[in-house]
Order: C-alpha cells, then sequence, then structure tokens
C-alpha cells in the first residue's frame, strides 16, 4: 500500500491541473480543494499504516523476547498491567501471565529458540501472528491475536492446533 500512494498522489494531481476539461463547470478554488481533501486521506492512510507497521513490530518483538528467548521482563515492557486474557487456561493480568509462565521459562527441557512466524497482520490496534510452534516436541499451529493500545500489548486471544503426522487434504497448515 505504501508504494502505491505516491503514485495515486501525483496521478491526481496530473488530473485535477492538466485535464481541467475533465471538470467542466468547477473552479479552481473547488478543484483545489478537492486535491487537498485528497492529499489529506492519502495522509491519514499512510499514517494508518506507519501505526500499523509500529503495533506489528511491538507483538514480533514481544513474541521473541518472551517466549523464544524466554524473557520474563519483556512482560513488564510490552503488556500492560490491566492486560485481558482471553485464553480460558490462564488468568487476565500482566502478572498472571508471567506466574503462568515461569514453570515453563524455568524449564530446562525447552531451549531459547527463534520464533517461527509465518504470515503477521495488521489492521488499525490489532495484530495477527501465525507461528509455528516446536517447543514440546511435536508441532502446533498458532494464531495470536493482539490489541494495542499507547504502544502496549492491552489484550490477547489465541488458537492453539496440533499439527497431524498426517492430514486429510494436502494443504499445509502453514
Amino acid at each position: 500500500m505504501r508504494n502505491i500512494i505516491p503514485s495515486l498522489v501525483l496521478f491526481a494531481g496530473f488530473v485535477s491541473g492538466v485535464c481541467p476539461a475533465q471538470a467542466k463547470g468547477k473552479s479552481a478554488n473547488t478543484q483545489a480543494a478537492q486535491t487537498k481533501a485528497l492529499l489529506q486521506k492519502f495522509e491519514a492512510i499512510q499514517k494508518r499504516q506507519a501505526q500499523e507497521d509500529a503495533n506489528k513490530k511491538l507483538v514480533l518483538d514481544f513474541y521473541q523476547r518472551f517466549f523464544g528467548d524466554k524473557d520474563i521482563s519483556a512482560a513488564d515492557k510490552y503488556l500492560a498491567p490491566s492486560y485481558i486474557q482471553h485464553n480460558p487456561l490462564a488468568a487476565t493480568g500482566r502478572d498472571a501471565v508471567k506466574r503462568f509462565f515461569t514453570p515453563f521459562f524455568a524449564n530446562p527441557a525447552i531451549p531459547k529458540t527463534k520464533i517461527d512466524v509465518r504470515r503477521v497482520a495488521a489492521d488499525g490496534d490489532l495484530v495477527w501472528l501465525h507461528i509455528r510452534s516446536k517447543t514440546t516436541g511435536s508441532a502446533r499451529a498458532v494464531v495470536d491475536i493482539f490489541r494495542i493500545k499507547d504502544n502496549k500489548i492491552v489484550e490477547h486471544w489465541d488458537v492453539i492446533q496440533p499439527v497431524p503426522a498426517k492430514s486429510a487434504n494436502s494443504n499445509t497448515m502453514f
């Protein structure tokens, strides 16, 4: 999306400046106002894209530090104190997350690892990760959804599914 915006701005300027015959009955002021409105829309799109990119980076950094590097202090840096957890197996709140994962991080049989992120997407304040996880020996497909507010993760949903040895179809889970 970011690569097309400058082209659209140039095209809009070309159409409004070079092709006034297409805008019969429109004054120069009207055309200028329309061009200004169009540029403001493009700037808003660019601002939203920049925020979504920042949100994706925040979530990816958290996920690697917390799960991959087994760094419990990442919770303090990236999660809001009032963090909302939707996984029914875990309590809500940043401190609850730390308590929940302390045994995992303390287990020497689970090594630090580079997180295998297959997809990342953002829409406004939401970020999705599609992960291939193999921390316990058997592979799992994980989709995590995070909501961001004020540069902190404030809410989380997840879906975790084992990767079967044999699939009923030829499509992969990743």
